[in-house]
């Protein structure tokens, strides 16, 4: 079972702690044996969900939108990411060079098409902008995979 995550980022420390819980429940759900993640490994979800896959013993694939990418992240999460990268079991490239929403949308394309299900940490409304959670959600329900939003009941932004 190939899954993919995406969500929003700089989320509010309670509705972290809730949103790490929904997704740590969600990948415990699948045999790990079986199990591919594949994320960006941006911060928040995308790399608690990579975390929680590795956790599991799961093999991890990440998607780079841009070459540029890990320089548009915050700098604190640097580590994390190059952790996480150093143990993905395969990484995909879109071959763009800014890290833009173009780039994010590319990366989040390539994403859906590599996996059977969804993850999306999205609290329903729509994207602040272009290659937003709201968008790639529409993208894989076009495409026909199924998205499963994780979100807490009264949570926000």
């Amino acid at each position: 079972m190939r899954v993919g995550i995406t969500g929003h980022r700089g989320l509010s420390t309670e509705v972290e702690g809730q949103v790490r819980a929904l997704l740590e429940a969600a990948v415990s759900q699948y045999d790990p044996i079986d199990l591919v993640g594949v994320s960006c490994i941006a911060d928040g979800p995308d790399a608690w969900f990579a975390e929680y896959v590795l956790g599991r013993g799961a093999r991890l694939e990440v998607v780079i939108p841009a070459e540029e990418y890990r320089e548009g992240l915050p700098e604190e999460h640097w580590p994390v990411y190059d952790q996480l990268l150093t143990r993905a079991a395969e990484v995909h490239r879109t071959g763009m060079s800014t890290s833009d929403s173009a780039a994010h949308m590319a990366g989040s394309e390539i994403l859906v098409g590599l996996v059977d299900e969804l993850l999306a940490v999205w609290d329903g409304k729509p994207a602040w902008g272009y290659g937003g959670t709201a968008d790639v959600v529409a993208y894989a329900e076009r495409t026909g995979v199924p998205a499963r939003v994780l979100w807490p009941e009264g949570a926000s932004r």
